[in-house]
């Protein structure tokens, strides 16, 4: 039996670190996901062979720390203030070595190395623990290249002290590149921790604590206390702290940080909310409906979390190029040396060239190019609304060619109201008694609309016996005896038409048409700002919907929409999306219903409206908390702006070791400087991805 595991990594440094413990995992029989931004790793194994524990010590045997439960904040928090004053004691030790480097008296050897051992050995040990790691598993990695960059410039300046007696020695190369090295990942762990600000913000919205009734009682709870069908009593200006129905009271609530939705939407009894939003200025009474991982927020936070977790496919050829990227280093910077000390004959100049080409050389920029870019991009659009499930579905958005749309609940309101009844067999009182009792356990809109009906005219209906869905077509079932169907057209040989722009069922019994009722469902207000902002991106437009023909061509000749199918069961939703498939470019579905789940997994990424059903929402790449298909070009607009500061990340990281290499290898840099470089990489790489944060949806 397959599972799978979710581990936080620690002691990675850069891209070949992420190559090691794959690899490991890998020669284990174990299939792993790492990610160098989140420092997580998932993986999948199977429970005959493998266990957690097992895993772990896979991880650790390749060198690192593997743990199930995250580092706390106050930890994280910790550890970044040690790295801050290692790193200062670290500088006031290096800095009276690089004085003679500003015009200042040089210190005498032994001072030097007095100053110089502390640094090297005791602040650059993390270095050293990395670097016997890569060796022992026959790979490399920045730690390595590090270790040997100064150990040999610490090296030669040991040998000049000692058997030449120079003044001049190479202490402050050494203590500057592991100062600097140190300062570097210090600036990138904070900038990193900004890449998943999203998630934090997520976290923090439950209350730890609720006011719950409980047998007349009202008591204060720790939210990990209340359980199903418990009362919880929100005042005005509180966070609500679960997912539930309103039973009484009346409010208005704030749901932006949830859903993205500035406006706050009313709520009185019957209506849902969510919890983590955030109440107006009534009381309201809850009654809870969702706990723990099964609460909205829950299911948000979890999205967000594998979508940043996940590789995008282009990651996975930089991961390629990464796990040679060490061994080539190694080898050019041997060849510096080698070729440097024969031409020249000064072995001493030859040894510091080669050591300003290890410490120029970043894996980690490349390794931080992708991932930070994921992490900031699928964290701001899950703050307006828009859950990406993983990384491919990122990736794959900003080259969608054409999108096709379910109708109902997707460009529709999806709650439709039922119009007329027309029947000559029936009084109207008898066939929406027959209606509700077939439709009482259906939630499909045109039930909700038969229901509320039914309602509204107290009319009381029985218990329908043998229901049974007629996919595609409708419902059957026993009513007081008698067989019934309820559906499309499809029931009847003949069908009479409805007026455009209504959706018409009919009710059948043996003897044939009993009566038809029409049903009219109300355009979103935003639908045709939506599909004219897709057709100026490009973007070809489809409608695929069950209803009439009639009906489909109304709303679309109104959207503007490039084609419509009506009459499509969801079998045929599947092979159009196909089709389009095989017409060539990138295809999406847009859905929110049960029947629309098949024809989103078909299509390489659909869309999935979360006003809908949650099959629809597993079904897809992309979730819109709102409902709302004005997302769908931003979803699109996010995704190739990520994808494009995904392009910038690479472009300069490859040319920063391609310039750089050189530099270095034919002395116009010195180790100091290389090492300030490559501090300074990966810190601009994250950086530059963080500007995703000022995204904001037109």
């Amino acid at each position: 039996m397959e599972q799978s595991l979710d581990l936080n990594i620690k002691g990675m440094s850069c891209a070949a670190c992420v190559n090691r413990i794959e690899k490991a995992l890998t020669k284990n029989g174990a299939k792993g996901e790492v990610n160098l931004a989140t420092e997580k790793a998932h993986v999948t194994f199977e429970s005959l062979n493998l266990s957690p524990e097992k895993i772990i010590t896979i991880i650790k045997d390749a060198g690192y720390e593997a743990s199930l439960t995250a580092e706390k904040k106050e930890a994280k928090e910790k550890s970044l203030r040690t790295e801050k004053i290692s790193i200062f004691i670290s500088a006031l030790l290096t800095l009276p070595l690089v004085l003679p480097m500003l015009g200042f008296f040089m210190l005498p050897p032994l001072v030097q190395l007095m100053l110089a051992l502390p640094v090297q050995f005791y602040f650059g040990a993390h270095f050293y623990a990395g670097a016997w790691g890569a060796i022992k598993s026959r790979s490399g990695n920045m730690d390595l290249l590090v270790a040997v960059g100064t150990t040999s410039a610490f090296g030669l300046s040991l040998y000049l002290m000692f058997t030449t007696h120079h003044s001049h020695l190479y202490f402050e190369s050494s203590s500057v590149i592991i100062t600097l090295v140190m300062f570097g990942k210090y600036l990138e762990k904070r900038a990193k921790a900004q890449t998943t600000k999203a998630i934090s913000l997520l976290q923090e919205l439950q209350p730890e604590e609720a006011l719950v009734r409980r047998n007349g009682r009202e008591e204060v709870l720790a939210v990990g206390k209340i359980i199903l069908g418990d009362e919880v009593i929100v005042r005005a200006g509180e966070k609500i702290p679960v997912d539930g129905k309103v039973v009484e009271g009346t409010s208005e609530v704030n749901e932006s940080l949830i859903t993205g939705e500035s406006m706050p939407k009313g709520k009185s009894s019957g209506d849902s909310v969510t919890g983590g939003s955030l109440n107006g200025n009534g009381l309201l009474m809850i009654k809870v409906t969702a706990l723990g991982s099964e609460s909205m927020l829950s299911k948000i936070i979890r999205m967000v979390e594998e979508a940043q977790m996940k590789k995008a496919p282009i990651q996975r050829l930089v991961d390629k190029v990464s796990a040679w990227f060490v061994p080539v280093v190694m080898i050019v910077a041997l060849l510096t040396v080698l070729i440097t000390g024969f031409i020249t004959g000064n072995w001493e100049t030859a040894i510091i060239n080669g050591v300003a080409v290890l410490v120029i050389a970043c894996p980690c920029a490349l390794g931080l190019a992708t991932p930070t870019s994921i992490m900031v991009g699928t964290g701001v659009a899950a703050s307006h609304g828009i859950l990406i499930k993983d990384a491919e579905a990122l990736e794959l958005m900003h080259s969608v060619t054409a999108i096709a749309f379910d109708k109902t609940g997707t460009l529709t309101e999806g709650k439709p109201k039922l119009q007329k009844i027309v029947s000559e067999k029936l009084p109207e009182k008898d066939v929406l008694k027959i209606m509700a009792a077939l439709q009482s356990g259906s939630e499909h809109p045109l039930a909700e609309a038969v229901l509320n009906h039914a309602k509204e005219n107290a009319i009381d209906f029985p218990r329908a016996l043998d229901v049974k869905a007629l996919p595609g077509i409708g419902i059957e079932g026993l009513v007081e005896g008698k067989k019934y169907s309820l559906g499309s057209h499809r029931l009847l040989k003949e069908t009479k038409l409805p007026e455009e722009g209504f959706t018409r069922s009919y009710l059948v019994d043996e003897s044939g048409l009993l009566a038809m009722v029409d049903f009219s469902d109300e355009m979103k207000a935003n639908s045709p700002a939506a599909i004219t902002k897709l057709r100026a991106l490009g973007i070809r437009t489809v409608m695929l919907t069950g209803d009439n023909e009639s009906t489909a061509r109304k709303i679309s000749s109104r959207l503007q929409i490039d084609e419509v199918k009506a009459n499509v069961l969801p079998h045929e939703k599947v092979s159009y999306i196909q089709s389009l498939k095989k017409s060539g470019g990138i295809v999406a579905m847009v859905g929110d219903g049960i029947n629309d789940a098949p024809a989103l997994a078909t299509a390489d990424i659909g869309i999935a409206m979360a006003t809908g059903t949650d099959v629809a929402m597993h079904s897809a790449g992309v979730t819109l908390l709102q409902g709302n298909p004005l997302l769908i070009p931003d979803a699109i607009e996010i995704s190739r702006k990520t994808f494009n500061k995904i392009k910038q990340n690479l472009f300069w990281a490859f040319i920063y070791n391609l310039i750089g290499i050189p530099l270095a290898a034919s002395g116009h840099l010195s180790p100091a400087v290389a090492g300030l470089a490559m501090a300074l990489s990966s810190v601009s790489v994250v950086t530059n991805s963080l500007l995703l944060k000022t995204w904001k949806p037109k």
